[in-house]
């Protein structure tokens, strides 16, 4: 018997905000990013590369769709009440990608899940210093309910005598948030 399944593609997933970054333009598929376009290299950035080889996507039409975005937004923005968005609190859960054993690369995850608005900073510390080397994050990726996250990776060598953090600042927490790993 076949299986039945039920898939999801989201194309041209675009966010236009009057706050932060100039947008962003998402294709998902899943879930998962597929690909994003980074607006100031104005090129497509493939989740995995290998997709690049059997699929193209010409990064101006994605400029197209913000600009329209932008337009439609400062309409919306003239024509409401001014009453900005509500502010969610986001949850945080950091994890390893595999067991830890000291001395063997791993990689740190932190899940940011239930982000509006979608502007959020994560910063990794490490004995409470900042830390840059090894991070990579996710874009924003949207969910059904019309809130996003986004997921942060720290490349690292476990160590006993290193202690990390993830560190998430939100509009709808009062303060940082620290979640220990």
């Amino acid at each position: 018997e076949d299986i039945v399944a039920d898939h999801v593609a989201s194309y041209g997933v675009n966010l236009y905000q009057s706050y932060g970054p100039s947008g962003q333009f998402t294709h998902e598929f899943d879930g998962d990013e597929e690909f994003y376009v980074d607006l100031e290299r104005k090129e497509t950035v493939w989740q995995l590369p290998l997709f690049s080889k059997f699929r193209s996507f010409d990064p101006q039409g994605a400029l197209r769709n913000l600009a329209v975005s932008k337009h439609n937004l400062n309409i919306l923005i003239k024509h409401s009440n001014s009453t900005a968005a509500t502010n969610e609190v986001p949850e945080v859960t950091v994890f390893s990608k595999s067991p830890v054993t000291l001395g063997h690369p791993n990689t740190l995850i932190c899940l940011v899940d239930n982000i509006f608005p979608p502007v959020v900073n994560i910063t990794w510390l490490s004995n409470g210093r900042s830390v840059t080397e090894g991070v990579s994050e996710t874009s924003f990726l949207s969910k059904s309910d019309h809130s996003f996250f986004k997921i942060s990776y720290l490349t690292f060598l476990p160590s006993a005598d290193e202690i990390y953090d993830c560190k998430v600042e939100h509009w709808g927490l009062d303060e940082p948030l620290l979640k220990h790993w």
